[in-house]
């Protein structure tokens, strides 16, 4: 496939996800709330620390001393941000979506490249990195879907830079698992 024809297809993909944003999603107040609430707790990781920070309390209630778990996803939600938002959209330098319409909500504006999604290459990462011994590990996956999604909703991504930010936060999640593993104790809940 050419570059031109490559550059067609994926104007055509991002096309094809935002007309079924728009008929399906937007503007409804519900959807808007839930999509602009969860790119809001998506920024900067603040979701994935949480979760973080409550599998440790847990994990510590459990009588599990290990801070592992809680220090491997800091540091892999933190070295994920600096690869995404420095080198990676420095390499792509690909524009935003134009937005020729008020936002129902406020919203803060991300002056990096559009792709890829850092929203949905942290949650990505994070939910692979947070999935270890951890029984509700289905919603870590869910919330991710609904943090990266929202970055489509709320017009500040096309609906490529979310694919490729959910491949890359799955390989980097995966990178992560594989060069520090949890042993059996320090994963268990």
């Amino acid at each position: 496939m050419s570059g031109r024809a490559l550059l067609r297809a994926v104007a055509g993909f991002d096309l094809v996800v935002d007309r079924a944003f728009e008929r399906r999603l937007r503007d409804r107040p519900v959807v808007d709330r839930v999509m602009y609430g969860a790119s809001a707790v998506g920024d900067h990781g603040i979701l994935w620390f949480a979760i973080a920070a409550l599998q440790q309390v847990r994990r510590r209630r459990a009588g599990v001393a290990s801070w592992r778990p809680f220090l491997r996803t800091a540091a892999g939600i933190g070295i994920e941000s600096a690869l995404v938002n420095g080198p990676v959209k420095w390499m792509f330098r690909r524009d935003r979506p134009a937005v020729d319409t008020a936002r129902p909500l406020r919203l803060r504006q991300p002056r990096t490249s559009s792709f890829p999604s850092g929203h949905a290459t942290s949650a990505f990462c994070a939910a692979a990195l947070l999935r270890d011994g951890d029984p509700w590990w289905p919603l870590y996956y869910c919330a991710a879907v609904v943090v990266a999604s929202s970055r489509v909703h709320v017009r500040i991504h096309h609906g490529s830079d979310v694919a490729g930010g959910i491949i890359l936060g799955i390989a980097l999640g995966e990178i992560a698992r594989y060069l520090v593993p949890l042993d059996a104790e320090s994963a268990t809940e």
